[in-house]
């Protein structure tokens, strides 16, 4: 990359980056302030939209009472916040990473800070909201945790940020339908809307580093950035529902988790989810190769 080239991509981050700044001092909550905890939960509202939730359209699905379909949707709902809060922590691991390699005077690191500082916040929104639910952090299996740890070491550069994207993104899908729907607990509609608003700027950041990185990678780069990314995507993926949540309505998880995966209406809602971060990773040349076996199992990729 030629020194104009370097200087112009500089100078463009820093763009963004006061841009988005001034978005954040702008448009701001705080969980703690701008939501009512105590408020009542209405027995008859859901928590996820039933034709969202993973067994919807099975045979267990129909055998369930409208309380175990309320109950389970609260569980996988409770599911998909606590493995957020998950991979939002490993994102802020990566952030602070970046935080180290930059100068500290830039409007690139000060985003960074902010976004650290939001990534906070939303964790903790995801964990008090859990429980005043009175529904368990499910979070990732165990072994998922364990691989993850390597994240942080593995990823760099474009991949880093796409793996990211994907659990953002997915989340981000989820929620813009959630929050519009009044057939859901206002609490749920209003963590939804917080999210939704604050992430809007963690995207378009992460989108940007995702698009330059790619344009000066190398051929072999390429390759190792399309192949982690798949790798945690698929992980992302098959951590949103724990199949721990089934036990919630009695139910078996090893039986209720495989009939989850062969349902074509969850199959369907992974990929109405994916829909928007496939469109991008497909652009920006991070879907391909060895990797496509992973996208395919991970229900996220169109077919």
């Amino acid at each position: 990359m030629s020194r104009a080239m370097q200087v112009a991509k500089v100078a463009d981050r820093e763009k963004t980056a006061g841009r988005l700044l001034k978005s954040s001092a702008d448009k701001f909550y705080d969980p703690d302030i701008d939501i009512d905890w105590d408020a009542p939960i209405p027995p008859d509202l859901h928590f996820h939209p039933e034709h969202r939730v993973s067994l919807y359209g099975t045979e267990l699905w129909d055998r369930m009472t409208p309380e175990q379909r309320i109950e389970l949707g609260k569980h996988e709902i409770a599911s998909i916040a606590s493995t957020g809060i998950f991979f939002e922590v490993l994102l802020m691991q990566m952030l602070l990473k970046q935080v180290y390699k930059h100068d500290p005077t830039t409007d690139h690191v000060h985003y960074l800070l902010a976004e650290i500082a939001d990534e906070c916040r939303h964790s903790t929104m995801f964990g008090k909201a859990c429980k005043r639910f009175g529904a368990p952090a499910y979070g990732p299996r165990g072994w998922v945790k364990q691989l993850a740890k390597v994240l942080p070491v593995l990823g760099r550069g474009p991949s880093a940020y796409a793996a990211i994207l994907v659990a953002e993104e997915v989340l981000d899908r989820m929620q813009r339908e959630n929050m519009a729907d009044p057939g859901l607990q206002p609490l749920i509609r209003m963590v939804n809307r917080i999210h939704v608003l604050e992430e809007a700027r963690h995207v378009t950041f992460a989108r940007q580093e995702v698009a330059q990185g790619m344009a000066k990678a190398g051929w072999l780069a390429k390759r190792y950035h399309r192949l982690l990314t798949a790798v945690v995507s698929y992980f992302v993926a098959l951590s949103l529902v724990n199949p721990g949540v089934y036990r919630a309505v009695g139910l078996d998880p090893k039986q209720a988790w495989r009939a989850a995966k062969a349902n074509p209406h969850f199959q369907e809602t992974m990929r109405f989810w994916g829909e928007r971060i496939m469109k991008f990773l497909t652009e920006a040349d991070l879907v391909g190769g060895p990797g496509m076996v992973l996208w395919r199992r991970s229900m996220l990729l169109a077919r």
